[in-house]
């Protein structure tokens, strides 16, 4: 098929926002390709990660759900999480298929590529390494936190992350993703913890600034408490820019839409406020602001809206 009739769509982050667009993208004719962290390190993913010594399998889980075209019973039981059980309460069964079929395939992305043909998967999943990798923050009082599960917990003021090891090396065919994208999504998703950690991967970090793709940030909706407390849309871009050491982004969505107090009241018990969309300094960055609507309300949580937010990156093509 040529690159006209299916144009490719390389998406780059982890935790719960980018399986949220990846349901929605899935039911467009494009070429997708998720490129997904391998930094975390609580719970189930944890686990296997420290006792079986690979890398964590829980955010290319979801993905790979969120992908997936099987009967919705299948991916119910691939996400099932154990309750109950000596040693087993708090896996996910994905996450004990992901970490079996490593040991019998011996290579992780060898395992995704096969459980990718059993759920039918959508796209290319390709974890931003083949190893695992550990997420550092330097804080602002000089201070360094290790691990991506504890860095939000510090109570203290990011001023940077960084990996180890310094020199970890991506797979090869994310980087011909990136060299052949149309359009480069970075998000959503945690800014420090779940989508630097991609772009901190040297050769990654350096394809997407080099790609002629056109690249948008899909902005968070709402701040975090330990990452982002009280930031600004473009303090969200300033962020990425200061650790990449340039200016890659063309492109930022933000939700104009008004938040319900309700639930506004419930977040702000967590310490999240909405995103303030800071359109002069966005301007002054250079970046095209696309703004609407893109939040959904499910059970008082907020979410991007899957549908409105694919639909919209999918109109960017054809600009």
């Amino acid at each position: 098929m040529s690159t006209k009739l299916h144009p490719k769509i390389v998406i780059i982050g982890g935790g719960t926002g980018l399986p949220v667009l990846l349901r929605g993208l899935k039911q467009y004719d494009v070429d997708i390709t998720a490129i997904v962290t391998v930094a975390d390190d609580g719970g189930s993913s944890g686990r296997l990660r420290d006792e079986l010594d690979i890398p964590p399998p829980g955010d290319i889980r979801n993905v790979l759900a969120a992908l997936s075209d099987v009967e919705p019973l299948i991916v119910e039981l691939f996400q099932h999480r154990f309750e109950n059980g000596n040693g087993l309460s708090g896996h996910s069964l994905g996450n004990l298929i992901l970490a079996a079929m490593t040991s019998i395939t011996g290579d992780f992305v060898h395992a995704i590529r096969e459980m990718s043909k059993v759920l039918n998967v959508r796209g290319k999943v390709l974890p931003a390494a083949n190893k695992s990798v550990v997420l550092h923050a330097e804080m602002e009082d000089g201070t360094v936190v290790s691990g991506e599960s504890k860095i939000p917990y510090s109570g203290k003021k990011i001023k940077k992350v960084f990996l180890t090891p310094e020199h970890v090396e991506p797979l090869p065919e994310a980087l011909d993703e990136i060299r052949q994208a149309s359009l480069i999504v970075i998000g959503p998703g945690s800014l420090y913890t779940s989508i630097l950690p991609n772009l901190l991967v040297p050769k990654i970090g350096q394809e997407v600034c080099r790609a002629k793709a056109k690249k948008i940030y899909v902005c968070n909706v709402m701040t975090q408490a330990g990452e982002t407390l009280h930031y600004t849309a473009s303090d969200h871009v300033k962020a990425l820019y200061d650790h990449m050491e340039c200016a890659f982004l063309d492109m930022i969505l933000v939700n104009s839409g008004h938040i319900p107090e309700d639930i506004q009241q419930r977040y702000a018990e967590e310490r999240s406020e909405p995103v303030k969309e800071d359109l002069e300094k966005l301007a002054e960055l250079g970046l095209t602001v696309v703004r609407d609507h893109i939040v959904s309300y499910e059970d008082r949580v907020i979410r991007h809206d899957t549908q409105k937010v694919a639909a919209l990156l999918v109109s960017l093509l054809e600009m």
